[in-house]
């Protein structure tokens, strides 16, 4: 099985063990923590893995990296991480870069690039780059190279893409200069040649050099895939090996694909650049499952496949594809919301399925350490935070009986799946639910869980994941102690009865959804709306759509761009007044400012109530120190699948 994918390959100076390989990311780790985190990878079976983009010049340290790769003091850590890595067979680079004008102006920074052009994300006008600096930056792509090989490393990925310095210049949209750097095709790719060979007498061919360049920038008047193909062609003779990439800061959530995209959404951007190569090449782009990147080998659409987020997601996928255990594979749901949105937000990296991720000196990826003592364990809710409870607490020894109220698992997720666009976001659950029946756990649905099913139960402790349900009370935060006049007509609904999952929803528009908690609810709820062909305007108490979400431009551009392409309208910064038979009168708070919308259909997505009634019932019945009671996921008061997951492998690690 997987046979394409298990060849190794030739690539400049290497041999590389499979086609599996991992392109640079961000993890903003300290360097303990990094060497951890690529050697799990490593250890799962990688044929090649690339450290995150570092700056090689000090007019732009490492944005969240700490590699000091400007200095030669990063050669000892290079040989650290080198060692820990050649056991495994895994091949190490270090993707070197410059952010140009990607990165904003800050104290002890210059924000430069091919021209003064500012970036749409980072703002500030750079300085164009004199011929100088160009010099300069030059040599220290060079230096990069050379401290990269003196520390053992495979290679260098040169990064030629995705909206930074080298492809400030290769863009005719962001590069209007008149000089030998600017203008024809050979001018603005003078500044990467220059490179290359800067390099390439520097190293040789002592260690892999490769690129990655765009196929698609999505900036109008900017590189097609015909004119990357062109690049491709000219540069294929001075490199190991291309690697592709489509986006730029313009059209940001192209760089990092949500599940917006559909699977595999960059190959035919590919197809006119990998088609004329013979030089091995590496694609990627929500390429989330095995099948999918052995069809893309087989067929020859490219020789390596990169698979990121699916292994921050699961570490091990090479191995156990190897060993025939691909249903043991923790699947990726493609969110964007631990890995890219969080690190993005927070400065630091994790995952949504994968409590472990970027945690790998402290948290091993399946639990390990034997608990305390082995109990019996009544688990109420089969939702995330149950089912991944249920599988923790199996793992370990306990003897778990986990009691659901309706007729399938999953929770909250199965209606969040349902939306258009969102089935990925299933992928966890389903895989949960199949380790129910691999680790014969005792499952039981269309169980309401009562005092008495307790005591004949009679278990040491009871975990509930009884998870929430949509307010029916009129509430919205801007008006808390008011319920929201007209709530209780016919003709108002939540989430779950847009969804498929309440009372029968009118199909008559127009519609007005309102989103007072700036998740992706909303947004899904507009989504099914419109495919039932109405005109829908969503009014939300934030300013932007999807607002609490991690990172909107990579976790909320791409919803964004599909609604407002449809019969759909945005008003922020508002809240509901009253609900009539045909309007909803809105305002904005703390003004005197009022609008009347016209509504057949109206969705409240506020705030859940949290299911905690079995919890306080059973806290005011025990006296006794057994059964231990916990609450865990959207019952505890959080919302979201990474919550739910991660507090639920904590706790049952914790015991």
């Amino acid at each position: 099985m997987y046979e394409s994918l298990f060849q190794p390959i030739k690539v400049g100076p290497l041999t590389i063990p499979n086609r599996i390989v991992r392109s640079a990311h961000s993890t903003a780790l300290p360097l303990k923590r990094l060497i951890a985190y690529h050697e799990a990878r490593a250890v799962g079976g990688v044929g090649m893995s690339t450290l995150e983009a570092t700056s090689v010049h000090l007019s732009s340290p490492a944005m969240r990296s700490i590699i000091p790769l400007h200095d030669d003091a990063v050669i000892d850590f290079y040989k650290e991480l080198s060692t820990a890595l050649k056991p495994h067979g895994m091949k190490m680079l270090q993707q070197i870069y410059h952010p140009g004008s990607a990165r904003a102006p800050g104290k002890g920074t210059t924000q430069i690039s091919a021209s003064p052009i500012p970036n749409p994300i980072a703002g500030g006008i750079p300085i164009e780059m004199t011929p100088s600096m160009i010099e300069e930056m030059v040599q220290a792509f060079a230096a990069a190279a050379r401290r990269c090989r003196d520390g053992g490393l495979d290679g260098v990925d040169i990064h030629a893409s995705s909206g930074y310095l080298i492809e400030q210049f290769l863009s005719p949209a962001n590069n209007i200069r008149t000089d030998e750097y600017g203008g024809s095709l050979e001018n603005r790719m003078r500044f990467l040649m220059e490179i290359i060979h800067a390099i390439r007498q520097e190293v040789g061919n002592d260690i892999c050099v490769g690129i990655r360049l765009p196929n698609e920038e999505y900036i109008p008047g900017g590189l097609t895939a015909e004119d990357n193909a062109e690049i491709a062609k000219i540069v294929e003779p001075h490199v190991d090996y291309i690697s592709l990439h489509m986006g730029s800061y313009w059209r940001f959530h192209k760089l990092l694909s949500p599940m917006d995209d559909p699977l595999g959404h960059e190959m035919p951007a590919n197809e006119p650049i990998t088609t004329q190569l013979t030089k091995p090449t590496i694609v990627v782009g929500r390429i989330m499952t095995l099948d999918q990147a052995n069809t893309i080998v087989t067929e020859g659409q490219a020789d390596m496949v990169s698979m990121v987020r699916a292994l921050i997601a699961d570490p091990g996928l090479v191995n156990k594809a190897k060993q025939g255990n691909t249903d043991l594979i923790r699947p990726c749901i493609g969110s964007n919301f631990g890995c890219v949105g969080q690190i993005m937000s927070t400065g630091k990296l994790g995952c949504v399925v994968n409590v472990a991720a970027a945690k790998e000196t402290e948290v091993t990826f399946e639990p390990s350490e034997k608990p305390k003592s082995i109990e019996k364990i009544l688990i109420v809710g089969g939702g995330p935070a149950g089912l991944e409870a249920a599988r923790t607490a199996a793992i370990l020894g306990h003897d778990v009986h986990l009691h659901e109220a309706t007729k399938q698992l999953g929770g909250q997720v199965t209606i969040a799946a349902s939306a258009p666009h969102r089935s990925d976001i299933g992928a966890i659950t389903k895989w949960l639910e199949s380790e129910m029946e691999r680790l014969e756990i005792n499952v039981t649905l269309n169980s309401i869980v009562d005092p008495d099913l307790v005591a004949e139960i009679n278990p040491d402790r009871i975990i509930l994941a009884t998870g929430s349900t949509p307010r029916s009370d009129g509430f919205q935060l801007t008006t808390p102690i008011a319920p929201l006049k007209g709530f209780e007509l016919d003709h108002v609904y939540s989430s779950w009865d847009v969804l498929g999952f309440g009372g029968r929803v009118t199909t008559e528009g127009p519609a007005v959804v309102f989103d007072d908690t700036g998740t992706f609810e909303a947004i899904s709820v507009a989504d099914s709306l419109l495919d039932r062909g109405m005109q829908v305007t969503l009014v939300s108490r934030y300013e932007s759509l999807g607002a609490s979400l991690p990172y909107p431009p990579a976790t909320v551009e791409a919803a964004k761009e599909r609604l407002m392409s449809q019969n759909f309208d945005f008003i922020g910064g508002h809240y509901i007044q009253a609900i009539t038979q045909d309007e909803v009168m809105i305002g904005v708070p703390f003004t005197e400012r009022k609008r009347r919308l016209q509504a057949n259909t109206v969705a409240l997505i506020s705030y859940n109530h949290p299911n905690r009634e079995l919890g306080d019932y059973l806290a005011g019945q025990i006296t006794e120190a057994k059964p231990k009671i916990h609450t865990i996921g959207d019952a505890s008061g959080t919302n979201g699948i990474q919550a739910a997951i991660h507090q639920a492998a904590n706790l049952i690690r914790s015991l």
